[in-house]
């Protein structure tokens, strides 16, 4: 089985390249962050024709999370139970399903813009949230995983010049301290191999010249429980997604689990 992450960054804008990928890829299931759509105006027919169905959640603004399969969608739950609203509005951050036995959560981490910004809290009320919401799905037997943009370099090799963030959001010790709480609910780190260069960058800013001069962050995640991280043969960075015109300013990361030994469980 092939499941993958990517922030599309405007599914409407990336559709002709989302779809080229799946037929390309081999993908069996996909979490897609920052839809920036409507749930009316997500293209589920043009990816049905291709034989994905669609789980969304979505309301129009800068926000949105789907998860696309084409091996079975079920146990759908949209939104994050528990989670802090901002400015008095649940945003769209959080879905979940089921495909083919291994349970999937597609997550939008928000960004906290600022370390004094009242969405630096929110964005840790929100990570709370997630490690209370995950939590019963992280101790089962069957393989599970959170997948999506966490807004968060995990350490400061995930990010290409740790002097360039001081002062940042992305790398404070609060932000790793809630993705380390996460880790301790029995969740491994899958951490993708590059396909290019030595660490496998998941994002880079459109400006400066960030993608050919390799300025990237690692802050697209998977993280699995034991029954998903052990079944695990493969995963990486599709940099070549990041290239051209009309590309996304992040790349999918892809995973390959052994489907006999999901199938096992």
């Amino acid at each position: 089985m092939r499941i993958a992450t990517w922030n599309v960054n405007s599914i409407t804008a990336r559709l002709p390249r989302l779809l080229a990928w799946l037929e390309s890829s081999g993908t069996d299931v996909l979490c897609l962050q920052e839809t920036k759509c409507t749930d009316e105006q997500f293209p589920r027919e043009e990816l049905r024709a291709l034989g994905f169905e669609s789980a969304v959640h979505a309301d129009g603004r800068w926000n949105g999370v789907a998860i696309v399969s084409r091996v079975g969608l079920g146990e759908v739950t949209p939104g994050l139970p528990g989670g802090p609203g901002y400015d008095g509005v649940q945003e769209p951050r959080a879905i979940s399903a089921t495909c083919d036995g291994v349970r999937v959560w597609s997550v939008y981490v928000p960004n906290g813009r600022e370390v004094d910004h009242a969405h630096f809290a929110y964005k840790l009320q929100w990570l709370e949230a997630l490690g209370a919401a995950v939590s019963g799905d992280a101790a089962a037997g069957r393989p599970f995983a959170v997948l999506g943009d966490f807004n968060i370099a995990p350490t400061d090799e995930d990010v290409y010049d740790r002097s360039a963030f001081e002062g940042l959001t992305h790398v404070t010790p609060a932000e790793r301290a809630a993705l380390e709480s996460l880790r301790g609910l029995g969740l491994t780190d899958v951490v993708p191999r590059p396909l290019k260069y030595d660490h496998p960058y998941t994002y880079w800013d459109y400006r400066q010249l960030c993608f050919p001069k390799n300025r990237g962050m690692r802050i697209d995640l998977v993280y699995g429980n034991k029954a998903f991280a052990g079944a695990v043969k493969d995963s990486y960075v599709d940099r070549e997604e990041r290239k051209g015109k009309g590309a996304s300013d992040h790349a999918p990361v892809v995973v390959d689990l052994d489907g006999a030994a999901v199938r096992q469980i």
